[in-house]
């Protein structure tokens, strides 16, 4: 059974295979009206739970609309609807699923509920994003910059900001698909040890910068994400700004990449404060196709899941 829960937890060569899929489809789409499902209907008869503890806009309608356009149905479940891990053990929940639907996603806060929900269920679970991590996000990230560049394999990849969940799967993929990496922020809010461990292992350039200006020299792709959860207190989102202030993407941070280096932000974005908003509507920036990649990088993980 083919979980996808965690990058690095998964075959290069399948990985591959998955970016090369939903470029292809995404190729086999074109010109078609946005509600039409694709000529090949692999998930016909098949039912997916989509489950989020956490509110979401594209992964919700990203997964929603790819199952749909497979062909597939979809049912879309809250925590609160769910109860989960409340009124019923989270191995029960899965087990409870698995006779019904033939895939779940999860969007979750707490990793151990995923792993716990992939041990358990006897379908496939797909990790939507944990605390932890966030690798869907990012197998659409690798396919939208070889879209513009080619192979990222050997490229150098900036993160600059907080080494969140999106920054620790940026390193499970660079050790699978073999790019450096370079984090810059402060060190109160580097990437685990862990994730940094495992880029490093696998024999990929893994460094820690504080100066931004240094870190993003050379880079063919910066890329950053919110300083700020949803869920921090007032006097959190104060520290943090304070802290992260230095890392903020602007024309002079581009400026000190390479002239064709890309920018990248998973949205949704607190314009001008972790990027202008120069940058993110400048001709550097690819986040709108990285946006709509979420659709056709998941669609060839639903694929690979259910092996059809």
């Amino acid at each position: 059974m083919n979980h996808f829960l965690d990058i690095h937890k998964t075959d290069p060569a399948a990985l591959r295979g998955m970016i090369d899929a939903a470029r292809s489809v995404k190729d086999a789409r074109r010109g078609k009206p946005k509600g039409a499902r694709d000529a090949d209907q692999p998930l016909a008869g098949h039912m997916v739970a989509l489950i989020f503890e956490k509110p979401s806009t594209r992964t919700r309608i990203s997964f929603d609309v790819g199952v749909r356009q497979l062909g597939g149905e979809s049912m879309v479940l809250s925590g609160a609807d769910m109860q989960l891990g409340h009124g019923e053990t989270i191995a029960d929940t899965a087990r409870v699923l698995s006779r019904y639907v033939d895939l779940i996603m999860i969007r979750t806060f707490e990793e151990q509920t995923l792993l716990e929900m992939a041990e358990h269920a006897t379908v496939p679970v797909i990790n939507g994003l944990t605390n932890r991590t966030h690798p869907c996000q990012i197998m659409a990230d690798v396919m939208t910059f070889e879209e513009h560049r080619g192979p990222i394999a050997g490229k150098k990849v900036v993160w600059t900001g907080d080494g969140n969940n999106v920054c620790a799967s940026f390193l499970h993929a660079a050790g699978q698909f073999g790019f450096d990496f370079t984090f810059t922020g402060p060190a109160t809010l580097d990437p685990e040890d862990e994730f940094v461990g495992l880029a490093r292992k696998s024999g990929v350039t893994v460094q820690i910068e504080r100066d931004p200006m240094k870190a993003v020299a050379g880079a063919d792709l910066v890329v950053t994400d919110t300083w700020v959860s949803m869920h921090d207190s007032q006097s959190s989102r104060e520290r943090r700004h304070n802290q992260l202030r230095p890392y903020q993407v602007n024309a002079a941070l581009m400026a000190a990449a390479k002239p064709d280096a890309l920018f990248m932000h998973c949205l949704p974005a607190h314009r001008d404060d972790e990027a202008t908003s120069a940058v993110m509507d400048g001709p550097q920036s690819v986040i709108f196709d990285e946006a709509e990649n979420r659709l056709h990088a998941q669609k060839a993980i639903l694929r690979w899941c259910l092996g059809v």
